[in-house]
């Protein structure tokens, strides 16, 4: 039976919390979540954009809460109700516990930033590390000032592995996220056109990445993408802080974890690769030509921490893409199946370019045609515009037949398109959904695309709601 993730007064002491009722032997779990808590779990009552956690204290113990954390301002509000933890900030107390947990740690600890390919990445190494020892990591894109020192918290204590995402909006986010986690390897994948509404420049956006690489344990490894103009500014930060050594991928012959050559298809790729002076040929899971290349981030780190190389390469044809970013799915449509790609968890420049590219290397049926259904791409501030409208040839040159579009910044590419590749406008998603939804016919293969906060999720939602799985094949 494995041991508790904290004991009560552990985790009292790591918040440097004020404990009232009678404080819990084990605590299982850590939620924020009313939805998802389960019995055992301490309830954290942080406060986020919309909702003050404090609402759900209540109804938390009611669902069998170990432990409910909470400010001062709200304690007399519980009491008698269960035990608390009672501190000053609860967001606070997380990440004060989150470093405590993270100062128990015996694992060898990644972190994983960059402007696109972060959750991915973040995946990767937990299916190939799972396969060599225990292994913790966010199971979503828990990256943000709440989400770090939440996984932190819910990390057993005795694991061998611990793998952490760290993403950023705004200047100054990214040095005390990494400074909870401290990692001994710290991957950036790449820096894109990405939150330029608060950056003036991509090289902006690279020293913001790079104070990943200032938080390095010393001695440690940071990795960089060999193929992006930012390489030597992120290795020069490297090298003036901590880290031991710098292991570049990609492309590029000095890369130190080269591709050599790769065979794209539509649903997964054959990778010939050199990590480290070490010819490595494997089979990965998940398409596209990005996610070839951050899968020699993946390896790299592999080297970094002293795993096994070959085991990492094998488990790598077990990796699939997850829902929102480029799950497939055979829908059953009017007249025979059509293939459904959801890649509508998020979206900017270059992952709506490997989107589209991917979606043309895969085969229609029959009649079918490649549908692209774009929503717009948030937070590129002046830029957006030019980087809509940029996406065109992208479009055009993969064999793209029809797009249907969303969104203020998306007016500008659908115009933009020749009239015998525009499918339908629409203000927003949610007017478009119908749109789509009657357009779809046997052979298709449609991708949904766009930033979360374009809503474009629903649309893939609703095509699954109207057409029906098809049965899988023996």
């Amino acid at each position: 039976m494995s041991a508790p993730l904290w004991s009560g007064d552990e985790l009292v002491a790591a918040l440097g919390a004020r404990a009232e009722g009678t404080v819990p032997g084990a605590v299982t779990g850590i939620s924020i979540d009313t939805r998802t808590l389960e019995p055992g779990d301490a309830f954290f009552a942080i406060t986020g954009e919309a909702r003050d956690g404090h609402d759900f204290v209540a109804g938390a113990l009611e669902k069998g809460a170990a432990l409910a954390v909470v400010d001062e301002a709200h304690a007399a509000d519980f009491a008698g109700k269960g035990a608390l933890a009672v501190v000053p900030d609860v967001l606070k107390a997380m990440e004060q516990a989150g470093s405590a947990r993270r100062a128990e740690l015996k694992a060898g600890v990644v972190a994983v930033t960059g402007s696109v390919g972060k959750t991915g990445t973040k995946d990767a190494l937990r299916l190939v590390l799972s396969r060599q020892g225990k292994t913790h990591a966010p199971v979503a894109s828990y990256n943000n000032h709440w989400g770090v020192p939440l996984t932190l918290c819910r990390t057993p204590r005795d694991v061998d592995y611990a793998v952490y995402e760290i993403g950023m909006n705004h200047p100054g986010e990214i040095l005390p996220l990494a400074r909870l986690v401290r990692p001994q390897v710290a991957i950036i994948t790449t820096i894109q056109p990405v939150h330029l509404a608060a950056f003036e420049s991509l090289e902006g956006i690279a020293e913001e990445k790079a104070g990943v690489f200032w938080e390095l344990e010393k001695g440690g490894t940071a990795i960089v993408n060999a193929d992006i103009p930012q390489a030597d500014l992120l290795e020069r930060i490297a090298k003036a802080g901590p880290a031991g050594r710098v292991i570049r991928f990609g492309e590029s012959p000095g890369a130190d974890v080269r591709l050599i050559s790769c065979a794209l298809k539509s649903d997964v790729s054959t990778v010939d690769a050199v990590v480290m002076g070490q010819p490595v040929t494997y089979r990965l899971g998940s398409p596209g030509k990005h996610i070839v290349l951050n899968s020699l981030a993946v390896l790299a780190a592999v080297t970094a921490l002293g795993a096994d190389l070959a085991l990492a390469a094998l488990a790598l044809g077990d990796l699939r893409p997850p829902a929102g970013r480029g799950a497939q799915q055979r829908l059953e449509g009017p007249g025979g199946p059509f293939t459904l790609i959801d890649e509508s968890y998020n979206g900017n420049p270059a992952s709506m370019r490997a989107a589209i590219e991917n979606l043309g290397r895969i085969p229609v049926a029959g009649r079918g045609r490649r549908i692209a259904v774009l929503g717009d791409m948030l937070e590129l501030g002046p830029t957006g515009p030019e980087l809509h409208k940029g996406l065109i040839e992208a479009i055009i040159a993969n064999g793209v037949d029809t797009v249907f579009a969303c969104g203020p910044l998306m007016r500008g590419l659908y115009d933009g398109l020749p009239s015998t590749l525009r499918g339908a406008y629409a203000a927003q998603a949610s007017g478009l959904e119908p749109l789509v939804l009657d357009a779809i016919r046997a052979g298709d293969v449609v991708t949904v695309k766009g930033s979360l906060g374009s809503r474009m999720g629903p649309i893939v939602k609703a095509v699954v709601a109207r057409f029906p799985a098809v049965p899988a094949q023996d």
